[in-house]
């Protein structure tokens, strides 16, 4: 049986409360994780200065050498879990089993966060729009324009309080060590496996471990993490985006709302487009705040619906090691059922016909012993007041909304990532304006495809570092 320690500071730490990791479909217990309390956390936290401190022994150049050696140690060696070792392939198969994700899926996203690794060095270039990483070492210095500047870190840690959905979200954390910004991580309690298996692939890598805490644990630790963390994320809900939305210690990061925009000069063609729709709904299981939920246009719409639906109403779900799985379980007794009543009640609205239900063998909601599973959904909304006109879910769902171009940048609502299928050079001009809509493609990019070149929700450089005037009249060290 892997038995998994809580990590203070490098250190493990065996506790006498221990919670069950279980198989999803079999309830087999897969792990036993140690587990962590406020307490504890609270008492560790006095010491978080020394992770920057020792962090900042390398110098960030040599932390992204690190990074792209870890990389390759994630993505293909063997590494220590908890009281054993994990090759690649069990990693994937045991987050498979906790999560619900297809082995497809784990794999794809395995591959996701070596990628961001690997190309560590160009992101923070991008990002730092090619700022001298050592200024944020030394705290000030000269910019390639001769200008002096100064950067003082936000706080010398990184508290997340990760989710167990879409292990794809990690990639947000992975520039805080090469940043020289130590990380306190509180894993989700089934999906423990990245942020483990990528501390032990940092540690390999030669990045000392001092720089790290991971508390798996109840929600109380979630809560002191984000209580004691100078800079922390947090992944949840609208009701978790909305409670912290006036930190600005928290990123609090949520559904995505994203949505597809089709112009007045290109919907006549939208047949041209289906695949950058149904890959925008359907890519990693809708589960992810990239996937799109909403697509508008002005006309077409039931069309435009009605050939989505005969794409995605089809689709079942199958078993996790089907290479071509694309649904994922919920985990989560009651979730799906919830999520399932709520579509219910919302296509009850003469506004609102579902086009996927004419092409689907069966319910949308799919029950087993252990889990439950939500179908493909297709609606179609004639009245972009109505609730499911801009309605998230967290499997292959999407709302095709009937509405005037000119209407469209003022009734989407907060977007993540918003695609415009477009040539009109004014109304991208409005777009690019467009303060709801945090990422922005214009022409043939599903809402799915991330540049890893560009900030991804808020750039992280402005989130843990902020700019400060500075003068020296010393003479240069020599």
């Amino acid at each position: 049986m892997i038995e998994i320690p809580v990590i203070r500071w490098g250190k493990p730490y065996e506790s006498l409360e221990k919670a069950d990791v279980v198989h999803f479909e079999t309830g087999e217990v897969m792990a036993r994780m140690h587990q962590a309390n406020g307490g504890l956390v609270q008492m560790d936290m006095r010491k978080a200065s020394k992770a920057r401190e020792i962090l900042k022994q390398f110098s960030c150049a040599d932390l992204i050498k690190k990074c792209e050696k870890a990389a390759d140690l994630f993505l293909n060696a063997t590494l220590p879990i908890g009281n054993g070792t994990q090759t690649p392939e069990q990693f994937c198969e045991i987050q498979s089993a906790t999560t619900g994700l297809p082995l497809n899926m784990a794999r794809g996203n395995m591959s996701k966060n070596a990628f961001v690794l690997k190309h560590m060095g160009e992101i923070l270039d991008a990002l730092t729009r090619g700022l001298p990483l050592e200024i944020l070492t030394r705290g000030y210095g000269m910019e390639s324009r001769g200008v002096m500047v100064s950067y003082q870190a936000s706080s010398p840690v990184l508290g997340l309080v990760l989710p167990s959905n879409s292990p794809g979200v990690h990639t947000l954390w992975l520039p805080a060590i090469p940043l020289q910004i130590g990380l306190v991580l509180k894993p989700g309690s089934s999906e423990p496996w990245t942020p483990y298996r990528m501390y032990e692939a940092f540690a390999a890598a030669g990045v000392p471990r001092e720089a790290f805490s991971l508390y798996p644990g109840p929600h109380d630790v979630g809560n002191k993490v984000l209580e004691t963390s100078q800079r922390a994320m947090i992944f949840g809900g609208t009701a978790t985006v909305e409670k912290y939305a006036g930190d600005p210690r928290v990123q609090a990061h949520g559904p995505g709302f994203s949505k597809i925009l089709i112009g007045d000069d290109m919907v006549d063609r939208w047949e041209e487009y289906l695949d950058v729709l149904v890959k925008s709904v359907l890519i990693n299981g809708g589960r992810s705040c990239v996937n799109c939920s909403g697509i508008w246009a002005s006309r077409h719409t039931e069309a435009i619906a009605d050939a989505i639906a005969k794409q995605l109403g089809p689709i079942t779900a199958t078993p996790t090691t089907d290479p071509n799985a694309v649904l994922a379980a919920f985990t989560m007794a009651g979730a799906a059922e919830a999520m399932n009543s709520q579509i219910e009640e919302g296509v009850k609205s003469p506004a609102v016909t579902e086009m996927t239900a004419k092409y689907r063998n069966g319910d949308r909601l799919i029950r087993k012993e252990r889990c439950d599973y939500l179908r493909p959904t297709v609606l179609h909304v004639s009245d972009l007041t109505d609730p499911m006109a801009n309605t998230e879910y967290m499997f292959p769902f999407v709302s095709v909304v009937e509405c005037p171009q000119k209407q469209m940048i003022g009734k989407i609502g907060t977007t993540l990532v918003g695609t415009a299928i477009t040539a009109d050079e004014a109304w991208i001009s409005e777009l690019v304006d467009a303060r709801n809509i945090d990422r922005l493609n214009v022409g043939r990019i599903p809402t799915c495809s991330l540049n890893w070149l560009q900030p991804h929700e808020g750039n992280i450089i402005d989130f843990l570092f902020r700019t400060r005037a500075f003068q020296n009249s010393l003479p240069p060290a020599h």
